[in-house]
Parts: C-alpha cells; sequence; structure tokens
C-alpha cells in the first residue's frame, strides 16, 4: 500500500506536465500568426498652387485726420462800428475769395484820410516855395550878393520842408490803409470754424472775431514706416517736381451712414522721423473736398480716413501664402513625378500673411501649400485634387 501511493506521486505529477504541454501546443498551433511584412507608407494629401507671374502693383495702407490746407483766426485791423456782415459769416458758412465778410463804419477814416490829404498838399507847396527859394539864394551866392548865413538859412528851411512832407505822406498813406482796412475780404475760398460777430457790434483793433479755413484743398497726415517708402513714389529730396508724377492715394471711410471713397495724391513729405513712434509723415491732397461728384460725401475736416497710398508696379512676380515659404525663403515644389522639390526663391516683401516673390520661380511651377514638419526632398505626395488647386497672379 505505502509502495502504491509512492508510484501515484510521481506519476501524477509527470502526468499533469505532459497534459500542460499538450495543450500549449495546441494554442500555438490554432493561435493567429504573426504577418512580418513591413507596413504600407501613408503618402500625404497636400494642397497645391500653380505659379502665374505677372506685375503687381505695391501700395502702403495708412491712416490720418482731414484738416484744411491754411486756417486764419479774423481780426479787426481798426476799431469801429460793424455796419455790414455778408450772411456767410455764421459758423459752417461758406465763402468765395474776394468775397466781403464784414465792414467797419469808413467814416471816421475817411475824415481822417481827408485831413492827412489837406496836410500832405500843403506841404507840398511849402516843399516847392523852400526848393525854390534856396534856388534863389544859391545864384545869389554865387553872385556875392549874400552871406553865408543866408544861404545856410535857405538849405535849413529846404530840409524842414522836405521833412515835413515826408511826414505828410507817411500819414496820408496810413489813413489810405486804414480806411481800406474798414473793409475785410476773404483771402481765399473757405469756410467758417466759428464766429463772434453781430451787426452794430464795437470791435477794437487786434480782437480776433471769427476762425476761417480754406476749402480749396483738404490735408490729410499720414504716418508710415520708413522702409515703405522704397515701394513709393515719394522722394524726401528738395525736387521741385510739383505734384505731377507724384504717388495717388485713395482715402476710405464710413460717412453719413455709407462707405464713401476719395481720390487724393501725396503732395509733400515732413521728412523728419518722429522721436516717439519712429515713422516719417507723408502729406495727402484732395482738391475740392466740398464739391464732391453725385453720391459722394464731403471731405470733411476732422474726419477719420484710411489711407492706401499706391506705389511702384513690379513686373513678374507672384503672391503667395506665408506659409508656403520654408526656412530661409525656400518654397516646396511639385515635381511631375510628385515629389517634393526644395527651392530657393526671393521674397520681394512681406505683407501680413502674404509674401511677393520676385524670383526662382516659373510660370507652371506648382507649390506645395500644406505645411509638414516631417516634408524632405524627393518626398512622394498626393495632390488633393485640381478643384483646390489656386493660381494666384
Amino acid at each position: 500500500m505505502n509502495r502504491f501511493r509512492q508510484v501515484k506521486s510521481v506519476v501524477f505529477p509527470v502526468i499533469v506536465a505532459g497534459l500542460g504541454f499538450v495543450l500549449f501546443a495546441g494554442l500555438l498551433a490554432t493561435g493567429p500568426s504573426l504577418d512580418s511584412k513591413a507596413p504600407t507608407p501613408v503618402i500625404p494629401l497636400v494642397q497645391s498652387l500653380e505659379v502665374a507671374l505677372g506685375p503687381i502693383q505695391m501700395t502702403a495702407m495708412t491712416y490720418g485726420t482731414v484738416a484744411p490746407r491754411s486756417e486764419t483766426s479774423l481780426v479787426s485791423e481798426v476799431s469801429g462800428r460793424i455796419i455790414k456782415i455778408s450772411p456767410n459769416m455764421v459758423s459752417g458758412g461758406f465763402f468765395e475769395a474776394g468775397e466781403l465778410l464784414f465792414e467797419v463804419d469808413p467814416v471816421d477814416y475817411q475824415i481822417a484820410l481827408d485831413q492827412a490829404n489837406a496836410n500832405l498838399n500843403r506841404a507840398l507847396g511849402e516843399l516847392a516855395f523852400a526848393e525854390k527859394d534856396y534856388k534863389r539864394q544859391l545864384d545869389l551866392k554865387q553872385r556875392q550878393s549874400i552871406s553865408q548865413a543866408i544861404e545856410d538859412d535857405a538849405l535849413k528851411r529846404l530840409q524842414i520842408a522836405r521833412a515835413v512832407h515826408q511826414d505828410a505822406r507817411s500819414k496820408t498813406a496810413a489813413a489810405q490803409r486804414d480806411l481800406s482796412r474798414t473793409s475785410v475780404i476773404a483771402p481765399y475760398q473757405g469756410r467758417v470754424r466759428n464766429e463772434n460777430i453781430d451787426l452794430g457790434q464795437y470791435v477794437s483793433r487786434g480782437v480776433a472775431l471769427a476762425n476761417l479755413y480754406a476749402t480749396d484743398f483738404a490735408e490729410v497726415r499720414l504716418p508710415l514706416q520708413d522702409e515703405e517708402l522704397a515701394y513709393l513714389d515719394v522722394s524726401l529730396a528738395n525736387e521741385s517736381k510739383g505734384t505731377e508724377g507724384q504717388a495717388q492715394v485713395n482715402l476710405t471711410a464710413n460717412f453719413a451712414g455709407q462707405p464713401q471713397r476719395w481720390l487724393g495724391e501725396i503732395v509733400r513729405s515732413e521728412g523728419e522721423i518722429d522721436a516717439v513712434s519712429r515713422m516719417i509723415h507723408l502729406v495727402a491732397r484732395v482738391t475740392a473736398p466740398y464739391e464732391p461728384q453725385s453720391g459722394q460725401a464731403p471731405l470733411a475736416v476732422g474726419l477719420f480716413v484710411e489711407a492706401e497710398i499706391l506705389g511702384r508696379t513690379l513686373e513678374n512676380v507672384v503672391m503667395l501664402p506665408r506659409t508656403a515659404i520654408r526656412g530661409e525663403d525656400q518654397v516646396f515644389l511639385i515635381g511631375q513625378d510628385q515629389r517634393l522639390e526644395l527651392k530657393q526663391v526671393s521674397v520681394v516683401r512681406r505683407l501680413g500673411d502674404q509674401v511677393i516673390v520676385g524670383g526662382g520661380l516659373a510660370d507652371g511651377d506648382l507649390i506645395c501649400l500644406t505645411a509638414m514638419d516631417d516634408a524632405v526632398p524627393g518626398m512622394r505626395v498626393r495632390i488633393q485634387d485640381t478643384e483646390s488647386m489656386v493660381t494666384l497672379r
């Protein structure tokens, strides 16, 4: 009995181990087989752009506030009571060059001129008498009929008469000037900004009565980075070529509830770089801003406008999305076999999310637009479809 137990204790574990081995072998035989083949590479799908070289006009965007060409503080140059006022002498009123704006009572000034003329005539007569007397004394002196003292007295009277005559002439001119100043004439075509004048009002010499500004031109001061000048027909030098050939500018703003547009031109640059903003300022001019075309609002003083300055036209260039540029001004071209080729290009200008390329590309080149971190020359790609291809000029 003991011997049977010993045999059982030895044989049973062997049987269990054998069964486990058989079961494991069966699992290996019936389990899934491992595929030893490498995975098929995924060819990336990309967007493309076909190059079409052509001309592109450079522009510079900026902004500014409309200001008058010139402003004047209107003062009376004589004292007196106002007897006449133009109906246009009201805030916002328009007037023409040479128009009578107001008149001061001229009666006292006319009297003063009459008195000055009378004094001038008397002084003229005394001068003529003194000249004749001195000439007579000289003749007598040459004949040795009079003494030197008598000749000296005649010369002194002549000199006094000349001085009196000159003083009378000056006073007459001043009286004429004061009389003419009683009529205040508009120095230019313009508009009244504000006024403080009434009929019958007494005004004193030198007191400001109104503020005027010219309306024949309006000007806009436009800040600009100095590097933008490379693309504009604007010079900082002292060139006497007038406004011919100057850069054109489109001014736009929302005014009177609608988008508005005015055409002007750059007439000068201020020539100095602002110490704070580090910008240079150009001045645009618009002719007859208060005589707009049909359906156009006037270009009012104080209006804030956006400005597009039209610059030079570059030939044989193309505009690309900024994302198309890789590394140091390079692009990926897609070759005939749809493999990437790295191409060096010449970037002429960067404009926000776009760039203008002026060298290194040819008409028909196909540029890869899709950004891929693992893109390398020779990499194969699939173009998304022909409808997604973009042609830029």
